[in-house]
């Protein structure tokens, strides 16, 4: 299907630095965008000076954004509608849309989280609010895509994932550019979970850069976090080889490892010594990960899915642990095969 820049209308919600950095891509294809921002002074910064200082400052951002704290403005009357909000929010933002938002739009979310009382992946919160809308016509964007980067224009790639390939496809066609490639995917459970669980992993490898351990450490919460993923997406009926693939092993790879990871950062204080409520304090940015450790706790025990890297990371979070007694009781853990059954 192709798509003409001049007749399909976006939406954008949210403007925190991936929100903004994806709006820009957008509107540098030559799309005029729509932008809802929560925060008055991101407003008046993007219309006075094209920039969006709060969240991702020193970036010159296109004519084609506008900007606006009206929420209803931003969605109505559009073909897509892309959702970028932290994702506790994400049922209370869908909420206040749904009435302006017709049956033919298709949503997109690019958040990345498990919903703490639900356990709901963020396409789940949408179809449960937006109920009038098809199943297939919502799509979630996923990949190892640090904004920043983006926005400079870095070869970039992700992937976009939907039951409907028609609808993956012309998703596709609206955000691919020669920096950023877009693959489609029809395994949205599998995209969702690599893009939520990868965080919790990278607070551990953020806890061990911390604790000043080593590549080999590293490494290793790499692999077996990969296998912790897969655990549960296998019970969650997603597609094992997604995985392997670009929401999978390669957003893990880029978070575990990446030192402008908020997750990895967040991760490394707590290594150092600090308490969380104090990392939380001086972070205006939100870290997927410390609410989604808490998602990925109760929904593994209640499926009983092993994954002792995410429950470790759970404890030292919520429980107090020490960062060198997680580690411990990871590593003195009794001894196994290496290969799960499935």
């Amino acid at each position: 299907m192709q798509i003409d820049v001049n007749k399909v209308k976006i939406g954008v919600v949210g403007a925190g630095s991936w929100g903004t950095a994806l709006t820009n891509l957008l509107a540098s294809k030559g799309f005029k965008i729509d932008l809802w921002v929560f925060e008055k002074e991101v407003k008046e910064q993007i219309e006075s000076y094209r920039e969006n200082k709060v969240f991702l400052p020193g970036i010159s951002l296109s004519d084609h954004i506008s900007p606006s704290n009206d929420i209803e403005t931003v969605v109505k009357g559009k073909d897509l509608v892309l959702l970028v909000v932290p994702s506790h929010v994400m049922r209370e933002t869908a909420s206040k849309i749904r009435e302006h938002i017709s049956k033919e739009t298709i949503i997109v979310s690019a958040s990345k989280g498990i919903e703490n009382k639900t356990h709901l992946t963020m396409s789940g919160v949408l179809r449960e609010i937006f109920h009038e809308i098809p199943e297939d016509s919502f799509a979630v964007l996923s990949g190892p895509s640090f904004a920043r980067e983006v926005v400079r224009k870095v070869p970039t790639v992700v992937a976009v994932a939907s039951k409907n390939q028609k609808v993956a496809d012309v998703v596709q066609q609206i955000f691919a550019t020669p920096y950023f490639r877009v693959y489609t995917n029809n395994d949205m459970i599998g995209v969702e979970l690599g893009g939520s669980v990868k965080n919790v992993i990278a607070i551990a490898s953020g806890i061990t850069d911390g604790l000043g351990l080593g590549l080999n450490t590293r490494a290793a919460l790499i692999t077996r976090g990969l296998t912790e993923m897969r655990r549960l997406g296998l019970k969650l009926g997603a597609n094992p080889r997604t995985f392997a693939g670009i929401a999978g092993v390669g957003d893990l790879v880029l978070t575990c490892t990446g030192d402008v990871s908020r997750n990895h950062t967040v991760g490394k204080k707590i290594g150092e010594g600090m308490k969380l409520n104090e990392i939380l304090s001086e972070m205006r940015m939100v870290a997927e990960g410390v609410k989604t450790a808490k998602s990925v706790y109760n929904l593994s025990r209640k499926l009983g899915v092993e994954m002792p890297i995410s429950h470790e990371v759970y404890h030292v979070l919520y429980d107090d642990v020490s960062p060198k007694e997680a580690v411990h009781r990871l590593m003195t853990r009794d001894l196994k095969q290496e290969l799960d059954e499935v």
